[in-house]
């Protein structure tokens, strides 16, 4: 048995007391858990069975700070045609596009997408 098995088991366990009982106060201070977590869980389980007891990771719903799809595309199409660096792709999208982007971002979206400096069979050095 898993942990996550272990877990969804110990979940199960918990709602199934508070239905035998129907206090679910007391089961909540009888297994240690807080109140608003067992309706939490009670509410995954209701809408999704046992696969809403299952542990997720928590993943934002927006991201507002993410760098907009029309600059990202600019930034690789100027990488692919080019073959500018990052600070070169800077200074080209200042002048010409009048978009301002930091180096560092550029240099995080062009590592993002596979097509950083270390990527790029220009800069591989054969020792051999």
């Amino acid at each position: 048995m898993t942990a996550d098995e272990r877990e969804i088991k110990r979940k199960r366990r918990i709602l199934d007391h508070a239905v035998e009982t129907s206090n679910i106060a007391k089961t909540c201070r009888n297994f240690g858990v807080p109140r608003s977590l067992f309706y939490v869980w009670r509410s995954a389980y209701q809408e999704h069975g046992e696969e809403g007891l299952r542990r997720k990771k928590p993943i934002a719903k927006s991201h507002p700070n993410q760098t907009p799809d029309e600059i990202v595309e600019k930034i690789l199409y100027l990488r692919r045609k080019h073959h500018l660096g990052p600070i070169r792709i800077m200074w080209y999208m200042a002048r010409y596009h009048q978009m301002r982007v930091s180096d560092a971002t550029i240099y995080r979206v062009l590592k993002r997408h596979s097509a950083s400096p270390e990527n790029d069979r220009r800069y591989v050095n054969n020792l051999g």
